[in-house]
C-alpha cells in the first residue's frame, strides 16, 4: 500500500519534486526515505502512520546494529591485533628464509671459488717440497729423525735461493708436514688438505725430495737424496760432516730443480769456473725457457774468469735470439762490447734495446739501461734505477755485483760526496765480490780528487788499481783504471799517470784524461788531437767533446769552448758537467742571463752540487 502510495505521488508532484529528487541522489538511502515520508505525512496520515513504522522499524534495526557492534568491537581490534602479529612474523620468517638462502648461496660459492682457486694453484704449482727423510731407529731415537733431516735440507735450499741474485721466479719451498688444513670433507674421510695435494700430483708440477740418513761401515753418515726426475746421488762424509752433506745434498737439489738459478747462485759466490763447468753439462738437457738464462750466465762467467768478447758475444746474441725481451742480454751485450772497447757501439746496442722495448720507458726494466746510462751519462736515471733494483732485492740487487758501491759511483759523478759516503757505508763486503772494496777505494780517491786532496786521491786510485786486476772487478767497472791516470798527475807521477794510460785500453775516458795530461803538461797541440781521437772514437758520446770544451774554455778560445760544450750537452741532455761549462764561458762573456738558464738546467740534474750552486749565487749576488 504505502508503494503505490509513493507511485501516486510521484505522478502528482512529479515537477515539483524533480529539482529536489536531484539533490536528495546524493542522500542516504534511509535519510532520503525519511525526508520523503515527512514530506508526504502532511497530505495523508495514513502515510504518516505508515512512515513513523517503518522509521520505528528501522530506529530498531539500528540499535539492533549498534548493539552488535558494540559487542563484536573487542573481537575485532583483537584480531587486528593478532592480524598485525603474523604479518610482522610473517615478514620475519621471509627474512630468516631470505638470509639463509643467500648465506648457502654465499657458502656454495665460497666452495667453488676455494675450489677453481686449487685447481688453479694445481695447475701451476712449481714447489719444491720435502718430505720427511727415512732414518734408522738409532738415528731417530738420538734426535736425527726424518723430520730433522729433511728441515735441514729445507733450509739449506732456502739459503741458496736468498742469496741468489736473480729477476728469474723462484720456486716456492716448503715441506710436506706443515701447513696443511686439516678440515675433512664431509662422509668422506678426506681433508682439503688430501683434495690439494691430490690436484697438484696430478695437474701440477711440484718436485718432491726425500732420501734416507744412514750409517756407514766406517761410522760415519751417508745422506741420500732423490725425487721426480732427479737421480739418487750420496753424499758421505764423517759424522761431524752431517752440515758439509747437507749443503752438497741441497746444491745438488738446486742445480737439478732449477739450473738456471743455481748458475747464477754460483756466479753470486765467486765460482765462476764452477758455472762453466755446471751449464756445459746442464745445457742439453736444459728446457728452452732455462736456456736464455743459463746462456747469459755462462757469457758473464766466462767474462769474470778473462774470457774474450769473442767468447761472451755469441751467447749473448743466442739468448736474445731464444728470448727477444730478454733485457738483461741486451745490458750485458753492452758490457761486452765496453770490454772490447768499442763504447759507439754499446751506445747503439742501448739505442736498439730502447726501440725494442717500445721506447723508455717501456717494456724494459730501468735497471738494465745501466751501460747505456753509462756512457751516455744519463746519471740520474741511472741512479733512481739502481735504488729501485737494490730496494726490490734485499738491498743487493740483481747485478752480478752489489748495488751499493754503484750508486756510491753514481753519486761521485753527481758531486754529490755526501750521498756517496752513505752508500759505501751500507755497503757491506761479500763472499765472492771483490768490487765492493775496489769502488770503496775508486769513489773515495774522486772524492778526495775534487776537494783538492791530490795525495789521498792518488793512495786510493792505486789501491782501486790494485783491486781492478780481479777479472770480477774488471768485467763490472770496464775502463775505470783510466781515472787513476790523472789522480797520479796531479799527485806528480807521470810516469805512473803514463803507464795507466798505455795499459787501461782504447775508451773516452783514457782518451780525453790524455788530452788533459798533454794539456798540463803544456803540449797543447798532442792535447788537441787527443780530444780528437776521444770524439772520433765515439761521435755519438759526450765525453769526449766535454772534456775538449774545458780545455778550450783554459785557452781562452770562447767561441770554440762554447761549440764543443754545447755538442756535448746535445749527446748528454742530462749531464750537468757541460751545462755548467757553458754557463761558465757565457758569463765570462758578459751573457748573464743566457748563463743563468745554463746553471739553472745543470742544477736540476746535480741539485747537491756546492760548485754550481756557489757559481748560482753568484749569479744572483
Amino acid at each position: 500500500m504505502a508503494e503505490g502510495l509513493f507511485g501516486g505521488l510521484f505522478q502528482q508532484e512529479e515537477d515539483r519534486l524533480e529539482t529536489e529528487a536531484t539533490e536528495q541522489a546524493e542522500m542516504g538511502a534511509e535519510a532520503f526515505a525519511a525526508a520523503l515520508a515527512a514530506d508526504h505525512a502532511k497530505y495523508d496520515p495514513e502515510v504518516a502512520r505508515a512512515a513513523a513504522d517503518f522509521l520505528r522499524h528501522q530506529s530498531h534495526l539500528l540499535q539492533v546494529q549498534a548493539g552488535y557492534l558494540q559487542a563484536e568491537q573487542p573481537l575485532r581490534l583483537s584480531n587486528l591485533h593478532n592480524q598485525s602479529r603474523e604479518s610482522e612474523l610473517r615478514h620475519v620468517a621471509q627474512r630468516i628464509r631470505l638470509a639463509t638462502q643467500l648465506l648457502l648461496t654465499l657458502f656454495v660459492t665460497a666452495i667453488g671459488i676455494g675450489l677453481l682457486v686449487m685447481i688453479y694453484d694445481a695447475f701451476t704449482a712449481r714447489s719444491v717440497i720435502v718430505d720427511p727423510f727415512d732414518t734408522p731407529p738409532a738415528l731417530a731415537s738420538g734426535g736425527l729423525n726424518g723430520k730433522v733431516v729433511a728441515g735441514g735440507l729445507l733450509d739449506e735450499l732456502t739459503r741458496l735461493q736468498a742469496v741468489t741474485q736473480s729477476t728469474s721466479e723462484k720456486r716456492h719451498l716448503s715441506n710436506a708436514w706443515t701447513g696443511d688444513i686439516k678440515v675433512e670433507v664431509p662422509e668422506t674421510g678426506v681433508s682439503i688438505g688430501d683434495v690439494d695435494r691430490i690436484l697438484k700430483a696430478r695437474f701440477g708440477h711440484e718436485l718432491h725430495i726425500n732420501g734416507d740418513l744412514v750409517q756407514t761401515a766406517a761410522g760415519g753418515f751417508a745422506l741420500t737424496v732423490r725425487g721426480e726426475g732427479i737421480l739418487p746421488k750420496t753424499f758421505a762424509g764423517a759424522t761431524g760432516d752431517l752440515g758439509k752433506l747437507t749443503t752438497q745434498a741441497a746444491e745438488y737439489i738446486y742445480g737439478q730443480s732449477e739450473p738456471s738459478l743455481y748458475a747464477v747462485y754460483l756466479a753470486s759466490v765467486g765460482r765462476n769456473i764452477d758455472v762453466i763447468a755446471f751449464i756445459k753439462n746442464a745445457y742439453a738437457t736444459a728446457g728452452n725457457d732455462e736456456r736464455p738464462y743459463l746462456l747469459n750466465t755462462w757469457a758473464d762467467a766466462i767474462g769474470f774468469t778473462g774470457g774474450t768478447p769473442s767468447q761472451t758475444v755469441p751467447l749473448y746474441r743466442e739468448a736474445l735470439r731464444l728470448k727477444p725481451d730478454y733485457w738483461t742480454a741486451y745490458n750485458n751485450l753492452m758490457n761486452t762490447d765496453l770490454v772490447s772497447g768499442d763504447e759507439e757501439r754499446a751506445w747503439r746496442d742501448g739505442k736498439a734495446m730502447v726501440a725494442a722495448a717500445g721506447g723508455r720507458p717501456g717494456r724494459a726494466p730501468e735497471a738494465d739501461y745501466v751501460n747505456f746510462d753509462l756512457v751516455s751519462w744519463n746519471l740520474q736515471a741511472w741512479r733512481k734505477a739502481s735504488i729501485a733494483d737494490a730496494e726490490a732485492h734485499a738491498g743487493v740487487g740483481t747485478s752480478t755485483a752489489a748495488v751499493a758501491p754503484e750508486i756510491a759511483d753514481v753519486d761521485v759523478r753527481l758531486h754529490d760526496p755526501t750521498d756517496a759516503e752513505f752508500r759505501l757505508l751500507t755497503a757491506q763486503a761479500a763472499a765472492g765480490d771483490p768490487s765492493i772494496d775496489a769502488v770503496r777505494h775508486f769513489v773515495h780517491g774522486r772524492i778526495a780528487m775534487e776537494a783538492g786532496d791530490v795525495g789521498r786521491a792518488a793512495a786510493e786510485m792505486e789501491a782501486f788499481g790494485a783491486a781492478y786486476a780481479n777479472p770480477v772487478v774488471s768485467y763490472n767497472y770496464i775502463g775505470y783504471n783510466c781515472w787513476i791516470a790523472p789522480a797520479e798527475e796531479a799527485a806528480g807521477h807521470p810516469d805512473r799517470a803514463d803507464a795507466v794510460l798505455k795499459s787501461a785500453g782504447h775508451y773516452v775516458d783514457c782518451y780525453r784524461f790524455r788530452g788533459d795530461i798533454l794539456d798540463h803538461r803544456r803540449d797543447w797541440a798532442g792535447a788537441q788531437r787527443a780530444y780528437a781521437a776521444a770524439v772520433a772514437l765515439a761521435p755519438d758520446l759526450p765525453a769526449g767533446y766535454y772534456s775538449w770544451g774545458l780545455a778550450l774554455a783554459r785557452h781562452g778560445d770562447l767561441k770554440d769552448a762554447e761549440a764543443k760544450l754545447a755538442a756535448a750537452s746535445a749527446r748528454g741532455p742530462h749531464w750537468a758537467d757541460p751545462l755548467k761549462a757553458w754557463g761558465d764561458v757565457l758569463a765570462r762573456e758578459g751573457r748573464w742571463p743566457e748563463a743563468s738558464a745554463k746553471y739553472d738546467q745543470a742544477l736540476k740534474h746535480a741539485p747537491a752540487w756546492q760548485q754550481l750552486r756557489q757559481a748560482v749565487a753568484a749569479r744572483n749576488r
